[in-house]
């Protein structure tokens, strides 16, 4: 009964600080910061860059873009699944921005997202991205394309927490998924290039 009570007492104290941490970050905010982080949880705005990314690997790893592509895609893919479609139903706890006792003291400059939250897709599919690409690619030749993904997922996982669309546990659960699927995803490529180039699998065409 007492460690019942002591995880019980855990349990609370780490809700509780979830939603101080939370309230501090949707707090901070202005007007230019407000349509920063609209803009970059916009998923629309994504396609673009995201179409970019797709044409330079096709054309830096040509060949090689055969593994590369359905890797990036497999571990992105993964961590939408994985976050959305078990993660969320499983738990069902309700974002942020639907919680009764929370709604009226957060700051919602974009509206609020679906029912629940738990874990951020947003946060997932961004990490994924950007630990294959700092993996994947070579160590010192794409340093700024690297710290530029990894940015970019930094300032996306705050976004949903800034817009009150996801507590902090939520981002950083996220993450953890997406960067497995994506350490994952480039470890397996760095295997299928080395055996590729020491001729154990067939050159694609």
């Amino acid at each position: 009964m007492p460690i019942f009570n002591s995880q019980f007492l855990i349990f609370n104290y780490l809700q509780a600080l979830d939603r101080q941490l939370l309230l501090a970050i949707n707090r901070a905010h202005t007007p230019v910061v407000d349509a920063i982080m609209v803009f970059a949880s916009n998923r629309t705005v994504w396609f673009p860059a995201y179409a970019l990314l797709i044409g330079w690997l096709i054309y830096y790893f040509r060949q090689r873009a055969l593994l590369v592509l359905p890797l990036i895609i497999m571990a992105v893919a993964l961590a939408d699944s994985i976050t959305s479609r078990l993660f969320k139903p499983l738990f069902a706890r309700l974002r942020p921005c639907h919680d009764l006792q929370l709604a009226q003291l957060l700051h919602l400059p974009d509206g609020c997202g679906g029912q629940f939250g738990f874990l951020s897709s947003h946060a997932a599919n961004s990490v994924a991205l950007a630990v294959f690409l700092a993996l994947a690619l070579p160590a010192k030749r794409f340093r700024a394309l690297k710290w530029l993904v990894i940015l970019w997922a930094t300032l996306l996982s705050y976004s949903r927490m800034y817009l009150g669309a996801h507590y902090p546990a939520d981002v950083l659960g996220g993450a953890a998924v997406g960067g497995l699927l994506g350490w994952g995803a480039a470890t397996l490529f760095v295997r299928m290039r080395h055996r590729q180039s020491d001729g154990a699998l067939p050159k694609p065409d």
